[in-house]
């Protein structure tokens, strides 16, 4: 332990933080020539030196503090020092520097902040501490909490326990940070960071370490004057990521980012962009070990466990390994049958029915008694309910003989011969007593719920005859999600050989048939077309024959992928010898259903886009984009663009949703926020747009554009891509027209902009001339539009259904805001700022603590410290359930001073029936009358809008007749009848 004396004692402070405090031993041993320096000026205290003559030199007082690094990274402090405002860097963060500004290469006082976003200032404060750098070094690296992505506790900890001795009670990283550099270097602190490998890599860096230019590797990657020459480990190259992602260049150039890698760090890594030629990161971060370890904080990010994977520190998840081969999934496949059969002999499975059976499932088997045995133990698993299992032994010569040893209550009907899988079928319809019939092969395994899955899907709409499952085949690979048939009468499974996860096999579809592996139908449907046709027995086609019959009388088969089976394909009959018969019935097929056929795809795997569904006349494809998955937590017109969606599928039409944005958030999360035909393109960006166009050729009909940025940005790509939308028709879907917001925002902020309303409009529609039709939000934004000099502009606004909460009056208490914040230069980041230090100090007659509420999506990159400080804000962050909070609060606010568009936030806390103040921008943006839907004042009046608060807080008889006006304003400008009609009408437009 080193000695140590308190530098600036004119600080008032209780307590000293220890980057406050000057380390005499440690500084000389840091700056070698100081002994001599000291003796040649006449010192023999070395902290006075380094107050007098030492700061002025660049050095640096403790292990806490880079001085060198703190000028350079700072221009706002390297321009006070030139200055001569500061004697040096240290004196202006002990100043008042250590609130805002980042003190050492490994620590960043905002990050640390955000990332542990409980800990506000005042909370800090109050439990004694100066900044977040005082409380990490006193108590947030002992709770666990991170103090840089470039250190990690956990490999710290490895790294002690080599060299116990190196390491002292002032914790890892105060250690870690006076190391000698042959120690600091033996193990890696950091999965981002291979000093080893470094160190090879650049020979140079071991000279500028020993030369003491640079304290280690690490310090020399994070603080060197050319950053993008230098790549961190054999995982990343800083010339290949941004090569890859030109989209952060301009933020590089502007100094946002260091280099490549840091922002890959803070943010591609979760993207999951590509780092390094050959590394599948986002396909890597999918395997649920690697998501579940990430989750738990165990590693940083996905990268970060797969490097910790490749150099042998964590555990093999599969994803880095060669696939096994499929022979070798099959043998295992079979493997694991076998088990059953001791199993079963000291517990038989059970069939035997309580009641009318709700399923009968018809199952062919011929020897394969394992096999047989796994799918009934599966099937039995599966579902709980009634099932009538009949089960055809045609012909068994093994154990299936005396199968009914191992399975009670099935139907078991007997065969001497085999008589094939068509005639075993038809055989056992005779003997069906459920409403709904399953045809199931004898060598699969279901996934959970496959059977519930599909049951439901049967019922949902009327017109559905059949339900076809997802086949995964052994070695985990798509055997089909759904079928096509070509013109020519041959068949294919979509997506055959593709990972079971890809979007394209996850969302539900009409399709022309679905292997009778797992073939899920109405039994009355069924009895009418007589089952199987006799003309293909043995088998091949019969399944085929079967779907399209059932098309021709009306019925539709539905491709549902939640149904999920593991399929051994041809586990059972084989596939040897079979060609021929294959040909034979193909031939006998094309000729008995040529009236069908002739509406087919031509037979090629790029038609596959084409025939993967059934087209129905007048059904329209639409590819919607935004900038990303429009979930309703993300606010901000995100959920205007999720009810358009779920409109469009209440109108008929097929959606595909495409992201401007790389998709970050996992599928499990966004499947659920839209209905289950609608096609999420989570692997896609606008950098794979041109490409998607291009296979997609010819299958949209509806382009859907929204927010008119996006359509600037993209017009380059479609308009060279125009080629593969012939025919298709573009909508811009403005969602605000931000012109004068922009102009609102500037005045406000004193910025005063050189461009007249006309200029702005006409910059930021300069992209829509190339649609058929612009939508707008409101009256007033189609009119801005007109004035822009474009007369086909439709009004669609927002869909609400009052759903009012019931809470009394005197049971609510506090205040609310929910809205999201993607920005720091947002009107919602405005709007609170200017709430918090503007209006909440005037407020005085509200009962005693009563509390501001902040919920909604925080964008990682905001920080809203600014106003988390203040002792009466609460920010919760993303709420799932909203009910509970517009239950527990009595008013709402929306402080807004510059906004566009329509705010659904207005909306949206009516239609839960809490009552709103609001500025006038918005009242006037909604149309409600002043005293009437909500209270309002100028955004320029923060006494006035505090007076509305206190009028509204405490008067029960304007909080009544506010909500009560206010949810019939909303009855009656937000109805989904009217939304669903104003799309219908916008679209009857478009397909003129």
């Amino acid at each position: 332990m080193t000695k140590r004396a308190c530098l600036f004692t004119d600080l008032q402070k209780t307590r000293r933080p220890r980057w406050l405090e000057f380390e005499p031993d440690l500084y000389v041993l840091r700056y070698p020539d100081v002994t001599d320096l000291m003796r040649e000026k006449g010192y023999d205290d070395s902290s006075l030196f380094y107050k007098e003559i030492g700061c002025y030199l660049g050095h640096s007082p403790n292990r806490y503090f880079d001085e060198l690094w703190y000028r350079e990274v700072h221009q706002d402090v390297k321009k006070d020092l030139i200055a001569g405002k500061w004697a040096s860097g240290f004196e202006h963060y002990c100043s008042i520097g250590f609130l805002t500004h980042a003190p050492h290469w490994l620590f960043n006082e905002e990050d640390y902040l955000r990332k542990n976003f409980w800990l506000t200032v005042t909370q800090i404060r109050s439990e004694g501490y100066w900044n977040g750098y005082d409380h990490y070094l006193e108590v947030g690296e002992k709770a666990g909490l991170a103090a840089s992505s470039f250190f990690d506790l956990h490999l710290t900890r490895n790294l002690k326990a080599q060299y116990p001795e190196w390491f002292g009670e002032e914790g890892l990283l105060a250690s870690w940070l006076v190391l000698p550099p042959d120690i600091a270097e033996s193990y890696p602190v950091s999965w981002y960071f291979d000093p080893n490998w470094y160190q090879q890599t650049y020979p140079h860096v071991k000279n500028s370490i020993s030369q003491g230019r640079h304290l280690n590797a690490l310090h020399h990657y994070l603080t060197n004057e050319t950053p993008g020459k230098f790549d961190p480990s054999p995982f990343f190259s800083e010339e290949f990521y941004l090569a890859q992602s030109p989209d952060i260049l301009p933020a590089i150039q502007s100094g946002a980012f260091r280099n490549g890698y840091e922002h890959f760090v803070r943010f591609g890594a979760f993207e999951g962009r590509v780092p390094s030629e050959g590394i599948d990161l986002k396909h890597y971060s999918l395997n649920p070990l690697v998501r579940a370890q990430c989750e738990s904080g165990l590693f940083h990010s996905p990268f970060a466990r797969f490097v910790a994977e490749r150099i042998g520190k964590a555990g093999v998840t599969g994803a880095l390994v060669p696939e096994m081969s499929e022979e070798q999934s099959r043998s295992l496949f079979r493997q694991e049958a076998d088990s059953f059969i001791p199993l079963l002999a000291h517990k038989p499975l059970d069939f035997t029915l309580g009641s009318l059976a709700e399923i009968s499932v018809i199952m062919v088997v011929h020897n394969q008694i394992a096999l047989t045995l796994q799918t009934l133990a599966s099937l039995r698993a599966n579902y709980q309910g009634n099932l009538e299992v009949i089960l055809v032994d045609s012909g068994s010569k093994d154990e299936t003989c005396i199968i009914e040893r191992l399975v009670h209550g099935v139907t078991l009907l007997r065969f001497e011969t085999n008589i094939g899988y068509l005639e075993g079928c038809n055989a056992a319809l005779q003997y069906v007593t459920a409403p709904v019939i399953l045809f199931l092969n004898n060598d699969l395994r279901l996934f959970p719920g496959a059977v519930t899955h599909a049951l439901t899907r049967l019922f949902k709409e009327p017109t559905t005859g059949a339900v076809t499952a997802k086949l995964v085949r052994s070695n985990m690979r798509l055997q089909e999600a759904g079928s096509i048939i070509w013109r020519d009468g041959a068949t294919y499974g979509y997506r055959r050989e593709d990972d079971p996860n890809i979007p394209e096999a996850n969302y539900v579809r009409e399709v022309d048939y679905g292997s009778a592996a797992f073939l899920m139908v109405h039994t009355g449907l069924a009895l009418r077309l007589g089952g199987y046709d006799p003309k293909y027995k043995p088998a091949y086609f019969e399944d085929t024959d079967f779907c399209v019959r059932l098309t021709k009388a009306g019925a539709k088969i539905i491709y549902e992928p939640l149904s999920v089976v593991e399929h051994l394909e041809f586990g059972t009959s084989g596939h040897a010898g079979s060609h021929a018969l294959i040909q034979k019935h193909l031939k006998l097929f094309s000729q008995t259903h040529q009236d069908f056929l002739r509406h087919q795809q031509p037979p090629h795997i790029r038609n596959a886009i084409l025939g993967r569904e059934t087209r129905r006349k007048n059904r329209k494809n639409v590819l919607f984009i935004e900038d990303r998955m429009p979930v309703k937590a993300l606010g901000s017109g995100y959920v205007r663009s999720n009810e358009i969606i779920c409109t469009f599928v209440k109108l008929g039409y097929h959606v595909t949703v495409f992201p401007v944005q790389i998709v970050t958030e996992q599928s499990y999360f966004l499947y659920k926020e839209f209905p289950d035909d609608v096609e999420l393109a989570l692997d896609q960006s606008k950098f794979t747009l041109a490409s998607f166009l291009e296979e997609r050729v010819g299958y949209y009909d509806i382009l859907w554009v929204a927010r008119t940025h996006n359509l600037n940005q993209l017009l380059p790509i479609l308009s060279e891509a125009s080629r593969f939308l012939v025919g298709c028709k573009a909508v811009l879907d403005t969602e605000v027209v931000a012109a004068p917001r922009t102009l609102l925002q500037k005045d406000i902020l004193g910025d005063a902009s050189s461009k007249s309303l006309d200029v702005l409009l006409k910059e930021e529609l300069s992209g829509a001339s190339y649609c058929q039709q612009i939508v707008a939000v409101t009256k007033q934004d189609a009119a801005l539009i007109e004035q822009a000099g474009y007369s086909n502009v439709s009004i669609l606004g927002h869909s609400l259904t009052p759903r009012p909460t019931m809470r009394r009056f005197h049971d609510r208490r506090d205040i609310l805001f929910l809205g999201a914040f993607h920005d720091d230069q947002s009107p919602n980041f405005d709007s609170m700022v200017w709430f918090v230090n503007e209006v909440l100090p005037l407020i005085q007659n509200l009962p005693a603590k009563t509390m501001l509420r902040i919920a909604g999506y925080i964008a990682p990159s905001v920080n809203l410290n600014a106003i988390a400080n203040h002792p009466l804000v609460d920010i919760l962050g993303p709420v799932e359930d909203l009910e509970p909070i517009y239950d527990q609060h009595r008013i709402f606010i929306a402080p807004t001073r510059f906004a566009g568009g329509l705010p659904y936030k207005i909306h949206e806390a009516a239609s839960y029936g809490l009552p709103i103040v609001a500025t006038s921008l918005l009242r006037e943006q909604v149309g409600w009358s002043e005293g009437k839907a909500l209270l309002s004042a100028s955004a320029t009046d923060p006494r006035g809008f505090a007076a509305a608060i206190e009028k509204l807080y405490n008067n029960q008889d304007i909080w009544t007749k506010l909500r009560e006006n206010a949810l019939e304003a909303v009855k009656r400008d937000t109805d989904p009848g009217q939304f669903l009609k104003a799309l219908a009408s916008i679209m009857s437009l478009v397909n003129e």
